[in-house]
């Protein structure tokens, strides 16, 4: 199933994507995805029900609906730096013998088709594409083998990155939460659907051009290891999200480098997960 968040004329609703519709859930009692997915499997069912009963009013034609980011405002957004062989080598850093973590703010969040702003005083942006996890049940001190347990669905996410400001110190926050700075979806695809989340191709284009070409089987720490390890930590809760990491292919590490610039659009692909697009403005 594929879970959206519909944006109306003056608000915002869950939704999915069933049958070559967009059905609002609005009606069937969720005023956002997190309260479905916190609601677990009691919650999937009622969706399930409501698909095949929702009113004419709650049923739309996908191509024709604008979207939000599934989830606007994560309560967290967990990123994985050097997590594929590849892009580690490629920016000539160590290949990391535990996880490398930094988080985004929620006000990074944008969702499909709105655009990417670069920022005025940033001269480096750059991009990356990302398998990302978004948790179901929460829980601390989560062991490898029940991982499964915790995670909802899958999404894309678009790790943009001011390079500037992120290599101006040894925390890389700084140079990842800007605002648009992490687009997100179109769609939470749920982990029924998702065979085995370590065997997908994930993909960049830069204005159609490729960029980035990979697959998660390349990951060095799976979605298992870092449940356990992000768990090990802080609780997770339902609704986080946890991004994965990036392959070789960055803007910043090409010769000459290719950062990105008003006009520009930009699509993530992960197999089985859909096509993120956004295009690229200035700062006004």
């Amino acid at each position: 199933m594929k879970l959206v968040t519909l944006q109306r004329e003056s608000w915002n609703e869950p939704g999915v994507v069933f049958d070559d519709e967009a059905i609002g859930l609005r009606d069937a009692g969720f005023h956002d995805l997190l309260s479905l997915i916190a609601g677990g499997a009691d919650a999937m069912d009622r969706v399930g029900r409501w698909v095949r009963s929702a009113p004419a009013r709650e049923r739309f034609d996908p191509a024709t609906v604008k979207l939000r980011a599934p989830i606007p405002k994560p309560p967290k957004i967990v990123c994985i730096g050097l997590n594929y062989r590849d892009h580690a080598e490629e920016t000539k850093m160590a290949i990391p013998e535990t996880p490398t973590v930094f988080s985004k703010y929620n006000t990074a969040v944008t969702g499909h088709m709105h655009p990417i702003v670069l920022p005025k005083n940033s001269v480096k942006p750059d991009y990356e594409a990302e398998f990302a996890v978004v948790i179901g049940k929460g829980g601390r001190h989560i062991p490898e083998a029940r991982w499964r347990d915790h995670v909802f669905g899958y999404t894309m996410l678009n790790d943009v990155s001011a390079r500037d400001f992120q290599m101006a110190t040894s925390q890389w926050m700084i140079g990842k939460t800007f605002d648009t700075f992490a687009p997100m979806g179109p769609a939470i695809v749920t982990a029924d659907e998702i065979e085995d989340p370590h065997n997908l191709n994930i993909s960049l284009t830069l204005n159609g051009q490729t960029m980035q070409n990979s697959n998660t089987r390349n990951l060095i720490f799976d979605v298992p290891k870092l449940i356990a390890y992000l768990s090990s930590v802080f609780t997770l809760e339902p609704g986080d999200i946890i991004s994965t990491g990036t392959p070789a292919g960055v803007g910043f590490a090409r010769k000459p480098p290719v950062w990105l610039k008003p006009g520009d659009e930009v699509a993530v692909e992960v197999e089985g997960l859909g096509r993120l697009v956004n295009p690229v403005v200035a700062e006004a």
